[in-house]
């Protein structure tokens, strides 16, 4: 079997890349990506490392040759995506692979979260593509919560609109694991797993962990939507990017984010870390001087 791992030279691909070749030969593992040259290391190891770029169906057609199996790794250009992601699975038919792994979101039908639209509908169309798919849905990744977490540790201020809602952070490592497992397994065509960590954390919770690691209390500050965003561009982030990321803690606060689940043990066997180990790991990295 031949195995295929999309958007191989960013940071959840390079990572699935690294995990697979520790379960298959190199000659199995086919690494796709815009920047063929930064995957050399890869390519030295007997890996077949192939330009692919979703703007150009062509060029998947012919990177997918070969492959039985591919994880694809969502695009990251809100407005485009989708129509990248029908493309690759077109091309996925089209050179014959037969199962396409996609990373997903929780509750990609809710339409709330900014990113919800383009994954359901890349799920739909994978749905209707005849392919065999399976749908890993990942939580937020807590590593985004390390520099949330140093800012509080300096502003001893968390101001938020998600009300008392949680969400089940998870490690960037054990969505990586996780793909890389089901990947290589046989057995998960037509499910959809929600990968989360061990626990659902709210505002107050992250507060409490800021205040206990830099040592002074932090306050929760509720505001709603508007107000949040408004913050936000006043602080310099454009609008579009504020009304996307304050989409979060709506989602949170509506329900979407905050359901656990146990797949990451499932799937690999290791417990799914913590937002307290991951924040406490790289904290460090973070905090200013």
């Amino acid at each position: 079997m031949t195995v295929a791992v999309t958007g191989a030279s960013g940071q959840l691909g390079r990572r699935v890349a690294d995990l697979v070749l520790a379960s298959l030969d190199p000659g199995d593992v086919v690494l796709l990506t815009r920047s063929p040259e930064t995957l050399g290391a890869h390519a030295e190891r007997g890996v077949a490392v192939r330009r692919a770029d979703f703007d150009e169906p062509a060029s998947l057609v012919d990177a997918l040759a070969g492959v039985d199996r591919v994880l694809l790794i969502s695009a990251v250009d809100l407005g485009r995506r989708a129509a990248q992601h029908r493309a690759a699975i077109r091309a996925a038919d089209e050179a014959g692979v037969g199962h396409v792994l996609y990373t997903s979101v929780p509750n990609p039908e809710s339409g709330i979260t900014a990113v919800a639209p383009s994954h359901l509908a890349t799920e739909e169309a994978l749905r209707d593509s005849g392919l065999a798919w399976t749908f890993l849905r990942n939580n937020l990744y807590a590593e985004s919560q390390v520099p949330v977490v140093a800012q509080l540790i300096e502003s001893a201020r968390l101001v938020t609109s998600a009300g008392d809602g949680r969400t089940a952070y998870v490690s960037r490592d054990d969505c990586a694991a996780t793909a890389a497992a089901v990947l290589v397994q046989d057995g998960h065509e037509g499910r959809a797993y929600d990968i989360t960590g061990p626990d659902a954390v709210g505002p107050q919770e992250l507060a409490a962990l800021a205040t206990e690691l830099g040592g002074r209390p932090v306050d929760v500050v509720h505001v709603d939507d508007d107000a949040l965003i408004a913050g936000m561009v006043e602080g310099g982030m454009p609008e579009f990017v504020a009304r996307v990321v304050a989409s979060f803690p709506e989602g949170a606060r509506e329900g979407l984010l905050g359901s656990v689940s146990s797949a990451v043990e499932d799937l690999t066997g290791t417990p799914a870390r913590s937002l307290r180990d991951v924040v406490t790991a790289h904290l460090a990295e973070t905090l200013h001087p």
